[in-house]
């Protein structure tokens, strides 16, 4: 292993759960829960991302210090925030640069995922919240997930990267 591969295999940081939502149609408003199940190629329980272990895009994430930028970014006042319903993420998490889990497994709560990829603005941002969204976010709209083991995840509950096989590549560890 490269110096930099072990770099990047060493996430000592660990998140916490600071918001969860679901969406239980495509443009309803998002629910916000204080708990949620997460179920094993299908999602959060009660959010509308279609079911399957080929959809990659079953539980989307952020960063809760990304608010902050994206606010900076869009000009707005303290007193009129981005909040975590607008950005249409189902978990907000604060603690750990997300990017670090790039290919990579991590637990929240009882449950397991996978990092699937990015996840980028749509231009409904820009329409819901005002021009310059769109830009804003970009960069700072976290990542997909999919469910790779059940389980129930809570408000303040951590999110803990699961540690990398002898190969360097994700492994997986029920528990």
């Amino acid at each position: 292993m490269s110096p930099l591969q072990a770099l990047m295999a060493e996430v000592p940081q660990t998140g916490r759960v600071r918001w969860i939502g679901v969406r239980p149609q495509s443009s309803a408003d998002l629910v916000i829960l204080d708990a949620v199940e997460a179920r094993r190629e299908a999602g959060l329980t009660g959010d509308h991302a279609r079911p399957g272990a080929r959809n990659a895009r079953q539980v989307t994430l952020i960063q809760w210090e990304h608010l902050a930028v994206i606010n900076a970014l869009l000009g707005r006042p303290t007193e009129n925030p981005v909040l975590p319903q607008d950005l249409r993420r189902n978990i907000v998490v604060s603690g750990i640069n997300l990017f670090s889990l790039k290919g990579r497994r991590f637990r929240i709560g009882c449950a397991i995922f996978e990092t699937t990829g990015w996840c980028q603005p749509c231009a409904r941002l820009e329409l819901r919240l005002g021009a310059g969204t769109f830009q804003a976010v970009r960069g700072h709209g976290g990542i997909t997930a999919r469910v790779i083991e059940s389980g129930i995840i809570r408000l303040d509950d951590e999110l803990r990267v699961e540690p990398l096989g002898p190969n360097g590549y994700a492994s997986f560890h029920p528990g």
